[in-house]
């Protein structure tokens, strides 16, 4: 008999497209599956939606507005699955994604799978676009997950890439490893960042599975944690990153991994520049640490803006975009 896969998915006021991810979920071509849909205090129809799928493989868990951590931690504990796929409330899997990666991890226990991401536009047709080649430079199979991570963070000097949470598949193994959600850095970006971070960590190795597909739409009506500029989610940012150093840390801390974390608290010290220069200032002494790393701001504006960080400092050239906007 197959394993059972848990399917959790954290929505918040998704009426507009929880139809079409819970659609993706139904039709894998993969059995037996179990979908755990957490809906964290919606206000529009999304509940009245799912349930009106009548599904006995679907379960709602409803609850006060807590954020997408605490909603998933609550989904995973709720879960009976040998394997655990996350799905945002607004994404898509291809038919057979499960299938390939459950196959895959089956021949290989306490690996990590992991698959390409296609980036699209609400409007577009997501079958029709392909995944994007930069992260897929970043997605190989290996038996050494700290050497992926430094690799992934741009720690060998490569720029470094990201991989949304659907294109991974986990073994429950792992994730009692590696421990729970850290919902203490809610509301925060790297969120799924820092847990995993602790995933792979935890793994015996990354698994690419290269005929899986994982659409993740863009720009689309969401309470999307990407784009929060507050005050509380880039420090809950920095707090991440610091978590993440921790984690790396214990395994590998050359200069590579240096370079890895230092890269992800520069970016963090510019995005709060100049509105929180203060917490810029911790970061920036937090970097020092770690060895003397040029700060280059990570922002659009071409060459002239290039050519000002250059001259007259990042500074400048972040307050010229800064107040641009």
């Amino acid at each position: 008999m197959n394993a059972l896969v848990s399917i959790i998915i954290p929505a918040y006021n998704a009426e507009k497209f929880i139809l079409e991810t819970i659609n993706s979920a139904l039709t894998q071509s993969y059995s037996p599956i179990e979908i755990i849909v957490v809906d964290d205090g919606s206000t529009d129809k999304t509940v009245a939606i799912i349930n009106a799928q009548n599904s006995e493989r679907i379960k709602v868990i409803s609850k006060q507005n807590e954020g997408a951590s605490k909603a998933k931690q609550i989904g995973l504990e709720h879960a009976n699955g040998e394997f655990i796929q996350y799905l945002d409330a607004d994404d898509i899997l291809s038919e057979d994604k499960i299938a390939i990666q459950v196959a895959t991890l089956t021949a290989h226990p306490d690996h990590v799978a992991v698959c390409s991401t296609v980036h699209f536009e609400y409007h577009q047709n997501y079958l029709e676009q392909l995944p994007s080649t930069h992260e897929e430079k970043y997605l190989y199979t290996t038996n050494n997950p700290v050497e992926f991570l430094i690799n992934l963070w741009g720690g060998n000097g490569n720029g470094g890439s990201m991989i949304q949470p659907n294109a991974f598949l986990t073994p429950i193994s792992v994730i009692k490893r590696a421990g729970p959600w850290n919902t203490s850095i809610s509301p925060c970006p790297d969120e799924d960042g820092e847990y995993f971070c602790r995933i792979i960590l935890a793994s015996k190795g990354i698994l690419y599975t290269e005929k899986a597909l994982n659409y993740y739409r863009k720009f689309a009506v969401r309470n999307s944690l990407s784009s929060l500029k507050s005050y509380a989610a880039l420090h809950n940012s920095y707090q991440s990153i610091l978590l993440k150093q921790e984690e790396l840390f214990k395994h590998n801390n050359s200069d590579n991994a240096k370079l890895a974390i230092a890269r992800q608290l520069i970016s963090i010290a510019i995005e709060a520049y100049p509105r929180y220069s203060k917490l810029t200032n911790s970061i920036i002494k937090e970097v020092k640490k770690l060895g003397k790393y040029k700060f280059t701001p990570i922002m659009s504006g071409g060459p002239n803006l290039f050519f000002i960080s250059n001259t007259l400092g990042w500074r400048i050239a972040r307050l010229i975009q800064y107040y641009k906007k």
